[in-house]
């Protein structure tokens, strides 16, 4: 793969040892770092809620269940890519059951350049996942914002009897002249005021 800043973690869960290390011999660690492993779903829970994986490959069936419910839990709680390998002749069977949900089936017997390639798509979407996660932040700050503004606002409108033009402005003036944020200055009006 092409030099980037940054490496995605992997688990890998499957009961095999020898899918385990081929899988890992395809990931090396300038792309993919940390890549963890675990024998089953209840271990792959675990790893699950101490790291943040970006992709989670998963060969079925596992010891303690097939593996598409595992799969769709990931999908469903975190932003992880999940790719899940079952045999060929189920495979029309899962996808059905776990696309939905967002997850990548793919048929064994397969190559190495298919899940490769596979491994490249999960990266690709985890990037456009990532972008779209750093927006949900930057929206829901922003609603934090003015819901705070709002809040001082009415508090300067009900104990000084301000209109919501003249509580507005005394915000923004207060955050030029301290050269704060307007959130700030809203967060001490709220403590100040909601308190007395």
């Amino acid at each position: 793969m092409v030099f980037r800043d940054r490496t995605y973690a992997v688990l890998i869960v499957s009961a095999s040892q020898q899918f385990t290390e081929t899988t890992r011999a395809l990931l090396p660690p300038t792309d993919y770092y940390p890549v963890e492993t675990a024998r089953n779903a209840g271990a792959a829970r675990r790893a699950l809620l101490e790291t943040a994986f970006d992709i989670v490959l998963i060969q079925s069936p596992l010891r303690d269940e097939f593996g598409s419910r595992l799969a769709a839990d990931v999908c469903q709680s975190s932003g992880a890519g999940v790719l899940l390998f079952v045999r060929n002749e189920v495979l029309d069977d899962v996808y059905a059951k776990v696309m939905e949900d967002g997850v990548m089936v793919l048929g064994v017997p397969t190559s190495a350049q298919m899940v490769s390639q596979s491994l490249r798509m999960l990266c690709a979407a985890r990037e456009r996942l990532r972008r779209m996660e750093e927006k949900q932040v930057t929206v829901e700050e922003k609603i934090a914002e003015i819901r705070m503004m709002n809040r001082a606002k009415w508090l300067l409108i009900e104990r000084l009897q301000m209109t919501e033009a003249e509580a507005h402005r005394c915000i923004e003036k207060q955050a030029m002249d301290l050269r704060v944020s307007r959130r700030e200055v809203a967060e001490n009006i709220v403590k100040t005021y909601q308190t007395t």
